[in-house]
């Protein structure tokens, strides 16, 4: 086994060393991903492709991207930050993803599909007019070539003189269908190194005969074309005017180096096109790659043993499967309802929606802009979409809300999943910020499920609604405590107990359960009324404040940004009434972005525990 705290030189190990050194780096990341949870499959697809990377180039003056990032685990432990690779996605290990400030070699922060293309670009582009000779490297797997901004970035990157790789990590092992003989043959020939030596030295002798030289490279050139064309399909790459490599074997460690290296010469943008495995080295993770591609801690002797482990609820194993199953049974009582997934399918809940109603499924891939206007379309001719989204791609259709489905009055619903703060995945997957835009859209009707309960009585009635609507609900399960006290009224439910100072704690999903401890344990000196709010928008205000008016202090608490949230509206709304207000709080997330921890530990680091609850009460 390697030290992965004194790693040798990478570019002096022998293809032996390699050999083991791959076999390591797959031990060491199963290892900490069994006990941490994370990306498995992908990390494990792009061991050699990542070390080929760190031989062939020389990080960090080349900068090397990966797109979404999730597969980056590799090219941690080769810059130096094995020491917190065991407590990988927790509060003080590394990051699941490239984060900035984590390393100087990252150089571009990832978390979201299709953005590496444009970052690299960008980089390259500056290396240019610095008179700079490094480059920039983008690895983007085939999923993400559904994103419409990797394309956009292709139309640009069309320079010559640009010092720019992107290496497409197609890790289906799907190539494009060969047509014919001799599509055959120039698919074998242009994955060849001898092919681009003997292509690069031909150009190069003929170069430096006068006159007569250049005039026959170009006239050879332009002979080889045009029987491509006549003979051979193009890539839509060399249709957009790159030079397409491959495709190549992405475990072939020395095929690979030979490759990238050969990329190193040609002179304009290259994408090299190279095939791996999801999951290679880990049978489990090799024969259900899907399941292994983002997974919770397991035993890495036995693999994911698929059973029920929360006993609150047989039923659900959490709010996605509850959406999509009572989904599936709206459906099936009404064939206008449509769902409407972006390369999400399993973790929105609607893989039971594919079995029984596949013609009215659609995945549009990485394409949330899409998605959304789809589903606009889809609501002008009469359906009823339903489009699943976690919080944090939702932000990326947030022109298409406002734009194709609020100002038409389209009765599009959005069911936004994630919501709230999402433990591990970190800085660019928390959802804090869909309820502070949703709630400045005009005529969009917003939920905010506590329980299985509440989620299906709201999916049942905004399916019938002809007006915008959503339902944004947190990962994983109903929270677990004794809701039999609480009184129902509509908008909101609201549980009262103790005596002494009159509070009132106004909460909305997972944390009303911390608001309710607090109540409980402030029962000798305070008589506190917990509100846990059900629709948000639009509100009765004037029905909260009968409910409220005579307490002294008012604490608001909720699992997104502060700037324009539910408090801040709902204090607005109070305001307006003409009324005054006692002592307010508001416990959020105030001008920061959260990190990867536990929701436990989120909770206490912004203050929306039980305890420090409590606290600011007393």
């Amino acid at each position: 086994m390697f030290n992965f705290d004194q790693m040798p030189a990478l570019k002096s190990l022998s293809w032996e060393q390699l050999e083991a050194l791959s076999g390591d780096l797959r031990e060491r990341i199963i290892d900490s991903v069994s006990k941490n949870g994370g990306h498995l499959a992908s990390n494990l697809g792009v061991v050699e492709l990542t070390l080929a990377l760190h031989r062939t180039f020389e990080p960090p003056n080349d900068k090397i991207i990966f797109d979404v990032s999730h597969q980056c685990y590799v090219h941690k432990l080769l810059s130096g930050r094995n020491h917190g690779f065991d407590g990988l996605r927790g509060e003080d290990g590394v990051s699941g993803f490239q984060l900035r400030s984590e390393s100087d070699y990252d150089f571009f922060g990832g978390g979201h599909s299709g953005t590496a293309l444009s970052a690299a670009l960008g980089f390259a582009e500056a290396n240019k007019m610095n008179g700079s000779g490094n480059y920039a490297v983008a690895v983007i797997g085939d999923g993400s070539f559904t994103n419409g901004m990797v394309y956009e970035a292709l139309n640009n990157a069309d320079k010559k003189g640009l010092k720019l790789i992107v290496i497409l990590n197609d890790n289906e092992m799907s190539i494009s269908e060969n047509v014919g003989a001799m599509s055959h043959y120039f698919g074998r020939l242009r994955s060849s190194v001898k092919y681009y030596r003997f292509k690069r030295k031909v150009k190069n002798r003929l170069g430096k005969i006068k006159i007569i030289g250049a005039p026959i490279f170009f006239i050879g050139r332009a002979v080889k074309n045009l029987f491509k064309k006549l003979f051979v399909k193009t890539t839509l790459f060399e249709n957009l005017g790159l030079c397409y490599m491959g495709p190549v074997d992405g475990h072939d460690q020395k095929k690979l180096e030979a490759v990238l290296n050969e990329a190193k010469y040609i002179d304009s943008p290259v994408i090299v096109h190279v095939c791996t495995v999801k999951g290679k080295g880990y049978r489990f993770a090799e024969e259900r790659p899907a399941i292994y591609h983002s997974v919770s801690k397991f035993d890495r002797e036995k693999g994911i043993v698929v059973e029920r482990s929360h006993e609150s609820d047989y039923e659900y194993s959490g709010f996605s499967q509850c959406f999509g199953k009572t989904l599936t049974e709206l459906a099936d009582e009404d064939s206008n309802i449509t769902a409407i997934s972006a390369a999400m399918c399993e973790g929105t809940g609607l893989d039971e929606f594919v079995e029984k109603h596949p013609d009215r499924f659609f995945d549009v891939g990485i394409a949330e802009e899409h998605a959304v206007t789809f589903a606009a379309g889809l609501a002008a001719a009469g359906k009823k979409p339903v489009v699943a989204l976690y919080s944090t791609f939702l932000q990326r259709a947030y022109d298409q809300i406002i734009h194709d489905v609020a100002i038409q009055k389209l009765g599009v619903v959005f069911a936004i999943d994630r919501a709230g703060f999402v433990p591990g995945d970190g800085v660019t997957h928390q959802g804090i910020f869909d309820l502070a835009f949703l709630l400045q859209i005009p005529g969009l009707v917003l939920y905010t499920p506590e329980t299985y309960s509440d989620m299906k009585a709201m999916l049942s009635e905004v399916v019938k609604s002809d007006v915008p609507c959503a339902i944004r609900y947190q990962k994983g399960y109903e929270p677990e405590y004794d809701r039999s006290g609480f009184e129902d009224f509509g908008d909101y439910s609201a549980y009262t107990c103790g005596s002494g100072k009159r509070v009132t704690v106004i909460s909305y999903g997972r944390t009303v359960m911390n608001a309710y401890n607090a109540a409980m344990s402030l029962q000798d000196c305070c008589l506190t009324t917990v509100v846990s709010l059900k629709r948000i928008k639009p509100f009765d205000a004037t029905a909260l404040w009968e409910q409220c008016k005579d307490s002294e202090q008012i604490v608001f608490v909720e699992e997104q940004v502060k700037n324009g949230g539910v408090s801040e509206h709902i204090i607005s709304s109070l305001v307006s009434l003409g009324v005054k207000l006692p002592r307010t709080d508001i416990i959020a997330v105030d001008e920061e972005f959260p990190g990867h921890a536990s929701i436990s530990a989120l909770h206490k680091r912004f203050g929306m525990d039980t305890e420090s609850i409590i606290s600011l009460i007393k």
